[in-house]
């Protein structure tokens, strides 16, 4: 029987495998921003032989000075709404796509824990952004997502499977979104 590590690997191969065909076949380069998640996103993506072709740029970028020095995101947002934003992953996203050739990005922030949480900003909060380019930046994709979890590995997971999700083709009609919770398992 496959171990936890092993079950949630395999899902993760399946699923950057069908991202990549199916922006292979929309014939669009993906580019990913990531703090929380550490590079996941990106090592899923690379895993695959052949991504090169699909796979653009991934810029993993735990800090804020990372943020400012790589995705332009300014001083301001951070100052003002935090690195675990709306407006830090919206900044993340628009940066992503101003410095790689990528047609869409998708950048990811929060806290994976176990601390450094607070109340307004608890453990499991992860934040997405999704660009097009050429989409008006007023219609970028956002969403907070609380994970019902403490556990680092799970949340970083599900942050992982959510942020290649929103790399499907069919998700470019998504709007700025509400707040929702799900399990992390």
């Amino acid at each position: 029987m496959p171990s936890d590590a092993e079950t949630r690997l395999a899902a993760r191969e399946e699923l950057a495998t069908a991202i990549l065909a199916a922006n292979r076949a929309a014939k669009r380069r993906v580019a990913v921003a990531e703090s929380c998640t550490g590079g996941m996103v990106s090592a899923a993506l690379t895993d695959i032989a052949g991504s090169s072709d699909v796979f653009s740029a991934g810029f993993v970028t735990y800090s804020g000075k990372a943020k400012q020095q790589q995705l332009d995101v300014s001083s301001e947002i951070l100052e003002t709404f935090g690195e675990v934003s709306l407006a830090t992953a919206w900044a993340m996203a628009a940066g992503a796509l101003t410095n790689s050739d990528a047609d869409v990005a998708v950048a990811i922030t929060g806290i994976a824990g176990p601390s450094g949480g607070t109340e307004r900003k608890p453990v499991g909060l992860v934040v997405f952004a999704r660009a097009l380019r050429g989409q008006d930046p007023d219609d970028y994709f956002t969403q907070r997502i609380q994970f019902e979890s403490t556990d680092r590995a799970a949340i970083r997971q599900a942050a992982t499977m959510f942020a290649l999700e929103l790399l499907q083709p069919e998700k470019d009609a998504l709007r700025p979104s509400e707040d929702i919770t799900l399990p992390a398992p």
